[in-house]
């Protein structure tokens, strides 16, 4: 039977392709409403097209999309599936980065990272239809348009439509290898910013209260603060402030990114944060929480992980898992308890990168892969 499924997404390959190849040369950077409606536009008529519900829900840039398919059994909750249509690279890549085909590999911008999985859901619910099969539950899919850039209202969406789920599979890239991602780093960036008092820096300087300097000094407190031994990790990634070399700085800030792998790390990296407090006399210091997504804490037994994994060999296919260093919408999930995988997408490489790349043949497996997990025949 599930070789019927990787048969029937074979037969669905020129499809693929060309869903693929449409929504790659759209574009659809973050933060860009009108490309951004564009690419939610066409992929609310191609998952209409493949039997769903679409409805919109408004963010700050434009459209989440919530699609939904029904099962005959209603009861027991839905399997909640996760993406996003939103990419990292500036409108006008795709005029140096066509979208091609070289033997199995697919090229473009936003290929990998995560069209390609969106296109795998619509084919996924052909490849069902085609076969006369049901859904086993209910299906919901969220695709949100700001993922890239921590999803500062999508994570509002995934958390409405995960209460209920009885499960959650993140589309993003697989891990090296085509690993499932069953456990995330948490992810936070929090914004620092230090007010002085600006004074000329050869007449008056000691009427002045240098912001850069206090900055500089926060920022060794807080690394000293958060020791290899508490599981976080600090980078500073953006810095900036003051006006002129003759100038005492009245105003300085640092974006920083911090990272845990659990619930402890997490703690310790907050409270960091949270206890820094001006040490210059005449200094203010603002702290201000940016993004902040919890720690998904790896689970070597995941046993949604090894339900995947049992249905891959059924279709002849070999499926590890591992965890990622990286943060993204499925943290919600398995932060909140609710079994979860990700990296469901096709296998590639090159996500944010000058060469982005997914097989077409990883993709028709996959198709195939979670058109077997949603099936009523493999429940």
């Amino acid at each position: 039977m599930a070789d019927g499924l990787l048969a029937g997404a074979e037969a669905l390959r020129e499809h693929a392709l060309t869903r693929l190849e449409t929504l790659v040369t759209m574009e659809s950077p973050s933060g860009d409403p009108m490309l951004l409606a564009r690419v939610a536009d066409d992929l609310q008529a191609g998952y209409e097209d493949a039997g769903a519900v679409v409805e919109r829900d408004r963010g700050p840039d434009g459209d989440h999309l919530i699609c939904r398919w029904p099962a005959s059994r209603v009861d027991g909750g839905h399997v909640l599936l996760i993406g996003h249509h939103d990419t990292v690279l500036p409108a006008g890549t795709i005029e140096r980065r066509p979208f091609a085909l070289d033997d199995d590999v697919l090229s473009g911008p936003g290929v990998f990272d995560m069209k390609g999985a969106l296109v795998q859901v619509e084919l996924a619910m052909r490849v069902l239809r085609d076969a006369g099969r049901t859904l086993r539950r209910p299906v919901r899919l969220v695709i949100v348009n700001d993922e890239e850039l921590g999803s500062p209202d999508g994570q509002r969406v995934v958390a409405a439509h995960a209460a209920g789920a009885v499960a959650a599979i993140g589309l993003e890239p697989p891990l090296p290898g085509g690993l499932l991602k069953t456990g995330r780093r948490g992810v936070a960036r929090v914004l620092l910013t230090i007010d002085g008092v600006e004074a000329h820096a050869g007449l008056d300087q000691a009427l002045g209260v240098s912001a850069i300097d206090e900055l500089v000094d926060q920022l060794v407190l807080l690394r000293e603060r958060l020791p290899a031994s508490s599981g976080a990790t600090m980078n500073v990634g953006i810095v900036s402030g003051g006006t002129r070399a003759n100038v005492v700085a009245g105003r300085a800030s640092a974006e920083v990114g911090l990272r845990f792998a659990e619930a402890h790390a997490e703690h310790c990296a907050t409270q960091a944060v949270e206890s820094l407090c001006a040490v210059r006399p005449g200094a203010l210091l603002k702290t201000e929480w940016l993004a902040h997504r919890r720690a998904w804490a790896a689970d070597p037994d995941n046993p949604l992980a090894a339900e995947f994994a049992a249905l891959a060999r059924d279709l002849g296919l070999e499926l590890g898992s591992g965890t990622s260093g990286g943060a993204g919408d499925t943290n919600y999930t398995g932060a909140a308890g609710i079994p979860t995988v990700d990296g469901l997408g096709p296998e590639g490489r090159g996500a944010h990168g000058p060469v982005e790349e997914a097989s077409l043949r990883s993709l028709l497996e996959r198709s195939a892969l979670l058109a077997a997990y949603l099936s009523d025949v493999y429940s």
